[in-house]
């Protein structure tokens, strides 16, 4: 691919940009040119010669309408690049005005104040996470610190490929024959055939026979735990609501352990981009903050165990500890959050289940949207996370549509995302429709879908090479035992939602408080949740008051 270009477009100010980016001439291949016909014509020489565009830089110094032929232009031209626009200090507050929508739909993705002189680094961390952003979903990654070896992209190495791109890992795969396939091969020979194999920085190679064997490499397995230590929390689940619990428990000195099935960051960590957290105002990625959430919990002493579910829970007797299992080993503790979120719901279309990993994906499944470039892809689902995946997705493929039973999505999505949908080209709502089959090519790979209008019955048959499906929560807790009490849909009661009939003295349980003393419930799980990372966010922090004053009793 070569050096990847930033191309900056500016009528007035090209020697101040220049200038500020000189910095990334090592790395990056800086154009800068003067409007929007030059930048236009220098993005399709770049990518006509094989080299990716990682930013546009465009300054508002031109006419406005013109300033969004530019923007538009370079979108069509390159729509996996990201998109800038900077302002002269003399014009920022009037900028600032005009252009706020055009941030707010996703029509750029940041609005900076031009650096004002040299070491601007307000400005230049601005520009460093877009390239990191780029980096991460885009570009191949230059240093891998994982390789897999198989001849062919199989369903199991892409579930591998998304749970390292989930966790932050940027990883490669390589044909056998390749000069990096015999490399690796050569240090276990004995796995030559049993594909894939996989290598990880940490020294390990082996065959890999699913996503579980290879977070237990990375990551170890409960039973590393000395077997005589009880800890003060065990969170089992490390989306949002854990990841806060982990961090706000052990910055306050408790001993703390969280448990994670699959990726560090639960299904929060497959969002592209989650644009109204708090504190964020470019945005940030679900697995960006996952792994900033997991390092900080880390700093301040939580172990981490990933590759390894919950299969029981046996609560605590006579004033001993509450015993979470798992396959490898119990872990014993004095207080548990279980915050093990939902997953989302089979379609329950047998001929689509079995193309799961060839086209068919639960999930967003970020890293399988890169190889569907040119193609259709097709969204099933109304929430923020659909909204999300199709939007990621439409700068990979020609077209997205977005199916959803209901008439629109007013009713279950964020407006800054249905903002950012209405506006891209390349996104369609197909409203009152759902999925009902589907078939394979030759190779059996995912072609074509019959999408049913739910109010005439009506059937089109569509033409689809991905199928991504987030279908809203089926809660994870069939582990817990019976005496946690539990809704109609499975989630867990906490607080004035458990029965009246199991309060102690008239007086409800605390609001994160389960029927068992000593066990909470947070984010997604929990009944009546908001279902949003914000408040899951809220709630893992929130909960470590609660468990102090169990501790304290």
């Amino acid at each position: 691919m070569g050096t990847p270009a930033i191309v900056i477009a500016s009528a007035h100010h090209a020697d101040v940009l220049a200038e500020a980016f000189g910095r990334y001439d090592r790395e990056y291949d800086v154009r800068v040119v003067g409007d929007e016909v030059a930048a236009t014509a220098t993005a399709k020489e770049l990518t006509g010669s094989g080299k990716q565009v990682a930013l546009f830089v465009v300054d508002t110094d031109h006419d406005q309408d013109r300033l969004y032929a530019l923007i538009g232009g370079t979108r069509k031209v390159v729509p996996t690049a990201r998109r800038l626009i900077v302002t002269h200090v003399s014009r920022f507050r009037d900028d600032n005005r005009t252009f706020r929508h055009a941030v707010a739909a996703g029509k750029v993705d940041a609005l900076l104040l031009m650096p004002q002189g040299p070491r601007d680094e307000e400005f230049h961390g601005a520009v460093g996470e877009l390239l990191n952003e780029w980096n991460a979903t885009v570009a191949a990654p230059v240093i891998e610190s994982v390789r897999i070896i198989t001849p062919e992209k199989d369903a199991l190495t892409r579930e591998l490929l998304d749970y390292l791109g989930r966790v932050g890992m940027p990883a490669g795969v390589h044909h056998p024959d390749s000069e990096i396939g015999r490399a690796v091969l050569e240090q276990c020979p004995e796995d030559e055939g049993r594909w894939p194999v996989v290598s990880s920085m940490v020294g390990w190679c082996g065959h890999c026979p699913s996503v579980r064997a290879l977070a237990n490499q990375l990551y170890g397995r409960p039973d590393d735990i000395e077997v005589d230590e009880v800890v003060d929390l065990v969170v089992v689940g490390a989306g949002p609501a854990g990841l806060a619990a982990s961090v706000y428990a052990s910055s306050e000195g408790l001993s703390t352990i969280c448990l994670e099935a699959e990726a560090i960051g639960g299904q929060a960590g497959t969002s592209s981009m989650i644009r109204n957290y708090l504190g964020f105002p470019r945005g940030i990625s679900g697995m960006r903050l996952a792994q900033r959430a997991r390092g900080q919990a880390l700093r301040f002493g939580t172990r981490f165990f990933t590759g390894w579910p919950a299969t029981g829970l046996t609560p605590a007797v006579d004033g001993g500890p509450h015993v979470v299992h798992t396959d490898g080993g119990d872990v014993h503790a004095r207080a548990v959050l279980v915050a093990t979120g939902v997953n989302y719901r089979r379609l329950g279309v047998d001929s689509l289940e079995e193309l799961v990993g060839r086209g068919v994906y639960y999930g967003a499944a970020m890293a399988a949207a890169r190889e569907l470039a040119g193609d259709h892809v097709v969204v099933v689902g109304g929430g923020n996370s659909a909204g999300q995946a199709a939007i990621h997705a439409a700068r990979f493929a020609s077209s997205v549509t977005i199916v959803v039973r209901r008439p629109d999505l007013t009713a279950t999505m964020s407006s800054y995302l249905i903002d950012e949908i209405e506006w891209n080209p390349r996104i369609t709502v197909r409203g009152s429709s759902r999925v009902v089959d589907g078939g394979p090519d030759d190779v059996g790979q995912l072609a074509w879908l019959d999408v049913e209008d739910v109010t005439t019955g009506e059937h089109e048959r569509v033409e689809a090479r991905g199928l991504f499906l987030l279908l809203g929560a089926a809660p994870e807790c069939g582990w817990l035992p019976d005496v946690v009490l539990r809704d109609e849909r499975g989630f867990v009661l906490t607080g004035r939602d458990i029965p009246s009939e199991q309060w102690v003295e008239d007086v409800p349980p605390e609001d994160l408080a389960t029927t068992v003393p000593g066990i909470y419930a947070g984010g997604d799980i929990r009944a009546g949740s908001m279902k949003r990372v914000a408040s899951a966010t809220g709630e893992g922090a929130s909960v470590v008051s609660s468990v102090h004053a169990w501790l304290g009793q």
